[in-house]
């Protein structure tokens, strides 16, 4: 049987190709808003990491109603690090929007999701992206996401998929060529009921929901979201929760409440048929990956399986001499407790214990999937100590091996022989290199994902912020050997106390500051860069002392250059392996893991004897 009155798609792309302002545009030309209801721009990134930076990072699904068709939406991230997000999100919907700019054309996530929607078996309809952008060159794009497919192995039928030119900014979707006069995305719609398969199933066959992601709810707890492969489901059913990997796992459960989406909305249902997507609540320790059957029919659906993490960091316990001072959750019960909260909806990451209670070794996609952890950590309350991160390596036939990345970058060509330099010092290899347009250059290379940390920065100053890089894991390769690391060494605190003026004054002829008067540090802080390849302590809590023939007035006014100012992932980047960096609710501060100077020169020389 099929419901023709239902679609479930996806919107796949690269990071920043529009997938977010697509939906945005979608919903409100469906109706779905009052004509006179204010609403905020980007309105699916509801998480307000999302909005401040910009990108999306957890999948969220939306509906909206067609000609008598519910079109259930899924809004996915662009970014490798939560591929993880879009690859368990793609067992829920029977086709795919796949975005792509109209002047980037295919990046390195677009192969990434087009490849797992294909394997899927899923239809995928193309929209040419961003039109309205003067250098648009759609044929040519067209003509590369065409190349795209066919290297990727799709069949006839995925070959024989619709383009649709679009402007998601402007409202403006049109199948096979950009007509700015329609004024609206009537093809879209239309395309997507033409050319998305309708959901297949039995009614009457025994229920079965795979749980592709998962909610919470204060009052009513963990909510499973999935897709009805089959049957119906009602209100206070008995069912049975099961999982294709754990053959074990038998769990005899009743639902309290059902919701299916509609705009931005939830709304309660009694009863859900094949095709729906649908929310489900009371079920205690529902997990991703979970089947929701019938009671008397337990037959487990089987999961799509999740790519690997390839970066770790050591997430401890706040030691430092200012610990308890600005957070509220501080011990490693809390630690432990928050960490493995998150392996609950979040399918990438990895958390093990280690042989100190204090501290936990967390495993992610990349140093952007940690620092978005860590950063909400940190609103949340939390304050910790986390280490470098460092790739986790592999033996494969005896053979050491490293995580190897994939590295687009578009940028001016008077800065390309700098890229190419301090690339190739990182074990960079330059793959190929062709014309963007008559300025911009874009280069692809292949490097080892430790070269890459602590790169974006220098990047961007080395491009005077006009390059754009973006990355993708590409596979698994015998280990390149050593990466030079950052050259320069640390100003640490002598003291505890409060940094001064002169303090500073003194100090910032040593290096680069990264301290302010009035704020306080402690001995063993890192409260500057030194401009050689040493650490060096330095006293920026010294006062001019005041005598019978100096006054305050005598002097010249003290001239301090402004500091550097960190961000999470700058702190991340910086940070060597004797270093961590301090997160707390209102401050990022690094340190070195060993605060006494006696003790820590006492560990360098063992260390090297």
């Amino acid at each position: 049987m099929i419901r023709d009155d239902i679609r479930n798609i996806a919107i796949i792309a690269h990071v920043d190709h529009g997938k977010t302002t697509l939906v945005d545009e979608m919903l409100k030309q469906s109706g779905t808003f009052r004509e006179n209801q204010q609403v905020a721009e980007r309105v699916m990134d509801s998480n307000d990491i999302e909005r401040e930076r910009g990108i999306t990072i957890l999948a969220k699904n939306t509906a909206i109603h067609y000609k008598n068709t519910k079109i259930n939406i899924v809004d996915t991230p662009g970014h490798a690090d939560f591929g993880g997000e879009v690859e368990r999100v793609l067992k829920m919907v029977n086709g795919v929007l796949l975005l792509v700019d109209a002047f980037e054309g295919p990046m390195p996530q677009t192969r990434f999701v087009l490849n797992k929607a294909l394997s899927l078996g899923l239809k995928v309809m193309v929209v040419i992206n961003k039109m309205d952008r003067p250098d648009q060159r759609a044929e040519a794009v067209a003509d590369e996401v065409l190349d795209l497919f066919i290297e990727l192995g799709a069949d006839d039928s995925q070959l024989d998929c619709p383009f649709i030119y679009a402007s998601a900014r402007e409202g403006i979707a049109t199948l096979d060529s950009y007509d700015p006069s329609q004024n609206n995305m009537v093809q879209l719609f239309d395309a997507i009921l033409k050319y998305i398969p309708a959901p297949e199933g039995e009614p009457e066959a025994p229920a079965q929901v795979l749980i592709s992601t998962i909610d919470y709810n204060d009052y009513v707890g963990r909510i499973g979201i999935g897709k009805v492969e089959r049957g119906t489901i009602k209100t206070g059913q008995e069912i049975t929760v099961c999982n294709y990997l754990d053959p074990e796992l038998k769990r005899r459960m009743r639902i309290n409440t059902l919701a299916t989406f509609d705009g931005l909305k939830r709304v309660s249902a009694q009863s859900v048929s094949f095709g729906d997507i649908v929310a489900i609540s009371g079920i205690e320790n529902i997990n991703i990956g979970d089947t929701i059957c019938a009671a008397d029919a337990p037959e487990p659906l089987p999961f799509v399986k999740i790519t690997e993490p390839t970066v770790a960091m050591t997430f401890s316990v706040n030691d430092s001499p200012f610990a308890g001072k600005e957070g509220k959750y501080l011990t490693s019960r809390h630690l432990r407790a928050r960490l493995y909260r998150e392996l609950q909806t979040d399918v990438s990451l990895r958390v093990e214990d280690t042989d100190s209670a204090d501290a936990f070794r967390v495993s992610g996609r990349g140093e952007l999937h940690l620092s978005v952890l860590i950063e909400n950590m940190r609103r949340q309350g939390y304050e910790l100590q986390v280490s470098k991160p460092e790739v986790l390596f592999k033996t494969i036939d005896g053979v050491k091996c490293e995580p190897m990345e994939k590295v687009f970058i578009d940028v001016p060509e008077a800065y390309m022989g700098t890229v190419i330099e301090r690339l190739g010092s990182r074990k960079g290899e330059l793959i190929s290199m062709h014309a963007l347009s008559d300025v911009t250059m874009r280069l692809e290379f292949s490097i080892p994902s430790r070269g890459l940390f602590g790169y974006r920065s220098a990047f961007l100053t080395d491009t005077r912020g006009e390059g754009v890089m973006n990355t993708v894991f590409d596979c698994y390769a015998p280990y390149k050997g050593d990466i030079p690391s950052r050259s320069n060494g640390s100003l640490i605190a002598f003291e505890t106390g409060e940094a001064c003026a002169y303090g500073i004054f003194q100090s910032q002829d040593r290096g680069r500051m990264f301290v302010v008067p009035a704020q306080p540090v402690y001995m063993g802080m890192i409260v500057g860069e030194c401009s050689r390849a040493e650490d060096i302590e330095v006293n920026v809590c010294k006062k001019k002392h005041l005598t019978n023939s100096r006054s305050a007035g005598t002097d010249e006014a003290l001239r301090l250059v402004p500091p550097i100012r960190m961000s999470l992932e700058q702190a991340l980047d910086y940070i060597s392996e004797d270093e961590l960096a301090e997160i707390t609710p209102t401050s990022i501060r690094i340190r070195k893991k060993i605060l006494d100077s006696t003790l820590r020169y006492r560990a360098a020389r063992n260390a090297k004897s």
